[in-house]
């Protein structure tokens, strides 16, 4: 395979293609205090340049060069050769949010479960630390979600899921500011801490909570456990939830891995690990989560996902791979799921944990090798993923 790069040398994983995005966290937010967020548009996701590639395709419909590939180095010590790697030598990256476009290089924000630190990765370029929140990591709590605000363009507002001594929460900050807590005392158990964070689209933000150890509790109204809660960037029920003035938007989860939609916003997922499975559900408002849209009962450890369209994928923070999962033109899952990412087919980076996309064709996603993995020197790390399967699924495991 022969690839006349463009502009930006971005490789992306698995499937030879070239990036250009995204952005730089600026300092315009800093020393204002915090005010709700107004209703305002949120702001075009990045667009990828695609390079040109000469190739045949396989049998699969998939790219396959005529030759075998270079085999790619092995990392020394922070250096990494895969071009899909922008970032290493971090420590169990839990969260990832992809950053907007407004530079020449893929961008994110990565948050470390068990340090609680949150870094602006950009492909190129060294980590920058912007902020260290105060976590208690124990029963797998932490810092385990992360998300933009629905109108980051404007405000700069980050939202984090952390775990203290006392609760699990919500906590909101931007660059320059100690972070604000919006949304207290969900409860905080041995167990059942994870949490997980995205937008819907709509204007306003989604918690996945845990249900703290207590299985009563997600099917408990009053309480914030094992829910997947819709509230606006001031932490109160957001306009149009299924009972008003309440943040229960779904319930029946016990320990989420990862919240995620699609790019129209019509689709919502959220994966859970519960007592015999590991279960992916999709969210409906006022819906019990009781009808798994799909279970795995081996117990990969489903982490965090993300919708492209006509696949859906999901890391696992235990198998060590990637479930990529057909979308129906319905919006339901396909058939069977294919493992990709998993090292068998010369890419694949250990275990995986947070996750969100760059746009409808590519995603970020950080690997928690240190969280009983086997870490290469460079480990942890955030990488760049094609969300896309090539005609006939060819990027996938055969």
């Amino acid at each position: 395979m022969r690839i006349r790069w463009g502009r930006a040398p971005w490789l992306v994983a698995a499937c030879g293609v070239v990036l250009a995005g995204c952005a730089s966290f600026d300092d315009r937010a800093a020393g204002q205090t915090f005010e709700p967020a107004p209703q305002l548009t949120a702001p075009a996701g990045p667009q990828p340049q695609l390079p040109e590639i000469d190739g045949s395709s396989d049998a699969d419909g998939g790219s396959r060069p005529s030759a075998a590939p270079t085999p790619i180095p092995p990392p020394q010590g922070c250096t990494d050769f895969d071009k899909a790697v922008i970032a290493t030598c971090l420590d169990t990256v839990s969260a990832v949010a992809a950053l907007p476009n407004t530079g020449s290089a893929p961008s994110a924000l990565a948050g470390e479960r068990k340090s609680g630190r949150v870094l602006q990765v950009t492909g190129g370029a060294p980590a920058v630390d912007l902020i260290d929140l105060d976590v208690q990591p124990t029963g797998d709590g932490g810092l385990t979600g992360l998300a933009l605000s629905p109108t980051y363009s404007e405000d700069q507002l980050v939202f984090a899921y952390i775990t203290t001594a006392t609760d699990n929460r919500v906590v909101r900050f931007t660059k320059g500011q100690q972070p604000k807590p919006i949304l207290t005392g969900i409860p905080k158990g041995a167990t059942g801490n994870r949490g997980a964070l995205s937008t819907d689209g709509k204007g306003a933000l989604l918690v996945a909570t845990g249900d703290a150890g207590n299985p009563s509790a997600g099917a408990d109204p009053n309480s914030l456990a094992g829910k997947v809660l819709r509230i606006d960037t001031s932490g109160n029920a957001a306009a149009g939830n299924p009972t008003p003035g309440s943040r229960v938007y779904a319930s029946g989860l016990r320990s989420p891995g990862g919240l995620c939609k699609s790019a129209d916003g019509t689709r919502i997922w959220v994966t859970d690990h519960g007592d015999a499975a590991d279960i992916l559900y999709r969210v409906g408002a006022g819906i019990s989560l009781s009808v798994p849209a799909w279970t795995w009962p081996e117990k990969p450890g489903l982490s965090g996902c993300a919708d492209g369209g006509d696949s859906l994928m999901i890391g696992t923070s235990l198998a060590g791979n990637v479930q990529q999962l057909p979308i129906t033109l319905d919006g339901s899952v396909g058939g069977q799921p294919k493992p990709i990412m998993d090292g068998k087919n010369g890419t694949g980076y250990g275990r995986y944990g947070g996750m969100d996309p760059l746009d409808t064709q590519y995603a970020f996603v950080g690997t928690v090798n240190k969280d009983g993995g086997r870490p290469v020197s460079s480990d942890d790390r955030v990488v760049i993923m094609q969300l896309q399967p090539s005609p006939g699924g060819g990027s996938g495991k055969d």
